[in-house]
């Protein structure tokens, strides 16, 4: 019975990956690329990308900040002996 299954989910698979790839032709862009990250202009290599990349670096860099701050804060908070009542 999960033969029957797995032999059917298979054979849609297989045809569906063989249809689908047989419809586009990807552009081959490497040159493009390689050309654009081996330029020579000053612009440190992540951030060679453009918008998107600038957008991810300045991300991460906020939210590395920010919880380094929180991670201090919280060994401050931490450290210090509750108050008795």
């Amino acid at each position: 019975m999960w033969g029957d299954f797995l032999s059917i989910g298979l054979r849609q698979i297989s045809q569906r990956t063989i249809s689908t790839a047989s419809r586009r032709q990807l552009e081959n862009r490497v040159p493009e690329k390689q050309k654009l990250f081996q330029e020579d202009n000053g612009i440190p290599v992540h951030l060679k990308g453009g918008l998107m990349d600038a957008l991810l670096y300045k991300v991460t860099v906020g939210l590395t900040v920010f919880g380094t701050a929180y991670v201090i804060y919280e060994l401050y908070v931490a450290s210090m002996p509750k108050k008795q009542k």
